[in-house]
C-alpha cells in the first residue's frame, strides 16, 4: 500500500508540474499587455514600462521567469497581483473559502441525490420510478448552468421574492452567530440548488449503470440460487461493488467543480474566486492568473491522489 501511494504522490507531482508550465506558456503568448493595460492606453512613457516590467519581473527572459515563478511558488509566494497590488496568495485565500463551501456542499448533495435515484431505478428497471428519473436526468443533462441559474434567479427572486439574488450576506445588516449561519444558508440554496440539479445526471448515470452490471454477473446469480436473500445480497455484494465507480466521479467532479464554478460564481455574485478569475483574464494580470491556475492544477491533482488511494483502499485488486 505504501509503494501504491508513493507512486500517486509522484505522478501528483509530475502532474502539477506540467500543468502548471503549460499554463505558464499559454499566459505568457496570449495576446494581450499587462503593462499596457496598467500604464493605460494613452500613456506611453518608456521609462515608466521599464520600471514597471521590473517591479514584476516581466523584463526577464521567459526561462528565468518561468524558474523565478517556480521557485517562489515552492516557499508560498504567488507573487503580487499588477491589477491590485497585493500578494496574489493573500487575494486567493479570501476567496477560495467562500468557493469551497459551494462546492463541498453542491458536489456532496449531487453525489447523494443522484446515487440514490441511480439506484432506485435499477433496482426498479423499466418501471414508472425509473421513466421519471431517466427523463428527469435526460432533461436537466440538457440545460446550461448559467440559464438555470438565471431562471432560478427570475422565479425565486423577482417573482416569488423569498431568496436573495446575489451574494453571500446581506450586506445592508451584520448577522451574528446563528442568524449569520441562516443568512449565508439562504443565499446558498439558488447557487447550490443549480450546481446540484447540473451534476445529479452524471451520478444517476454512473450509479444506475453500475448496479445494473454488477447484479447481471455470475456470482450474483451464484447467490441468488444459494437462497440467499436480496436484501443481503445487494447490501453485502452489490452496493459495494457498484459504489466503486461512483467514488471515482465524485473525486473527479469534485475536483473540477472547483474550477468550473466560476460561471455560477458570476451569475450569483458569489464572493469566490469566480470574478477573481474573470477580472485577472480581463486585464491580464498574470500572476494572479497563473496562481489561480497554479491552486486548482494542485486541487485537482490533490482529489484524485485521495480518490486513487480511496478506491485501493476499497478494492484492494487495485493495488497490485
Amino acid at each position: 500500500m505504501k509503494r501504491y501511494i508513493g507512486k500517486r504522490v509522484l505522478t501528483g507531482i509530475i502532474t502539477i508540474l506540467i500543468v502548471f508550465s503549460i499554463n505558464f506558456v499559454i499566459i505568457n503568448i496570449a495576446p494581450g499587455d499587462p503593462v499596457k493595460t496598467l500604464m493605460g492606453q494613452e500613456t506611453d512613457d518608456p521609462e515608466l514600462r521599464a520600471a514597471l516590467e521590473e517591479k514584476y519581473g516581466l523584463d526577464e527572459p521567459l526561462p528565468v521567469q518561468y524558474l523565478t515563478y517556480l521557485k517562489n511558488a515552492l516557499k508560498g509566494d504567488l507573487g503580487i497581483s499588477i491589477i491590485y497590488n497585493r500578494p496574489v496568495i493573500k487575494m486567493i485565500t479570501e476567496k477560495l473559502s467562500a468557493t469551497i463551501l459551494l462546492v463541498l456542499t453542491s458536489a456532496i448533495l449531487s453525489l447523494l441525490i443522484g446515487t440514490i435515484m441511480g439506484i432506485i431505478a435499477a433496482r426498479k428497471e423499466d418501471s414508472i420510478i425509473d421513466l421519471i428519473f431517466s427523463g428527469f436526468s435526460y432533461i436537466l443533462n440538457s440545460v446550461p448552468s448559467f440559464w438555470l441559474g438565471l431562471l432560478f434567479i427570475i422565479l425565486f427572486s423577482t417573482v416569488l421574492k423569498i431568496l436573495p439574488t446575489y451574494g453571500m450576506t446581506n450586506v445592508r445588516t451584520s448577522y451574528t452567530g446563528l442568524a449569520y449561519v441562516w443568512d449565508v444558508i439562504k443565499h446558498m440554496v439558488l447557487p447550490v440548488s443549480t450546481l446540484v440539479l447540473i451534476q445529479i445526471p452524471l451520478y444517476f448515470r454512473i450509479a444506475k449503470s453500475s448496479v445494473l452490471q454488477v447484479i447481471n454477473e455470475d456470482f450474483i446469480l451464484t447467490l441468488r440460487a444459494t437462497g440467499m436473500r436480496e436484501k443481503k445480497i445487494f447490501n453485502k455484494y452489490v452496493f459495494k461493488n457498484a459504489i466503486l465507480p461512483t467514488v471515482t466521479t465524485f473525486g473527479i467532479s469534485l475536483a473540477y467543480l472547483i474550477t468550473g464554478v466560476v460561471l455560477i460564481e458570476i451569475v450569483f455574485a458569489w464572493p469566490g474566486t469566480g470574478r477573481l478569475v474573470l477580472t485577472a483574464i480581463n486585464q491580464r494580470d498574470y500572476p494572479t492568473l497563473m496562481g489561480i491556475y497554479l491552486i486548482m492544477s494542485v486541487s485537482i491533482a490533490v482529489m484524485m491522489m485521495i480518490i486513487d488511494i480511496l478506491y485501493a483502499m476499497l478494492d484492494p485488486r487495485i493495488r497490485y
